[in-house]
């Protein structure tokens, strides 16, 4: 067996540490860096997580449509700096949920730039958690672009 997949994604922004924070709870910026549908994101101790994706028109050969909803529970934040949801589970259009997982973000100040850093853990050995894995992985890496070219673009 190979190693448990993880998600573990980091990019510089230039843009504060507090803007960068605020992108992952505001639902119009949600909307536009991560591209969902409908959120609802509370950033305090027991706050809840969830974020929704309209459904594909498209069937992954293993999880079938994509979209669906991402959600878990607030359990540290610090503003600004970082926040932790546990419990954090993938409830895909069609079949079983994914999850017990952990979503660790992270904001460092570098210079006149933030550093993010996204991870995602948590792994039950199967085709379905590793393709899992690897389109979170993939979609993740866009949508940071996404949120860069955006911060950035608003500081203008």
């Amino acid at each position: 067996m190979s190693a448990a997949p993880n998600v573990d994604c980091t990019v510089e922004i230039g843009a504060g540490p507090a803007r960068v924070f605020a992108a992952f709870f505001e639902p119009a910026t949600l909307r536009t860096w991560w591209l969902v549908a409908r959120s609802v994101t509370t950033p305090r101790t027991l706050g809840v997580y969830a974020v929704q994706w309209e459904t594909t028109p498209f069937h992954d050969d293993v999880l079938g449509p994509l979209g669906g909803v991402l959600h878990g529970t607030v359990i540290d934040v610090r503003p600004s700096l970082s926040f932790f949801v546990a419990d954090v589970y993938w409830i895909p259009p069609e079949g079983d949920p994914i999850g017990p997982m952990a979503l660790d973000v992270t904001c460092g100040l570098v210079g006149a730039s933030t550093r993010l850093r996204v991870q995602l853990r948590g792994f039950e050995e199967s085709l379905r958690w590793r393709r899992y894995y690897e389109l979170f992985r993939e979609g993740l890496g866009s949508s940071l672009e996404r949120l860069k070219a955006h911060l950035e673009g608003a500081r203008a």
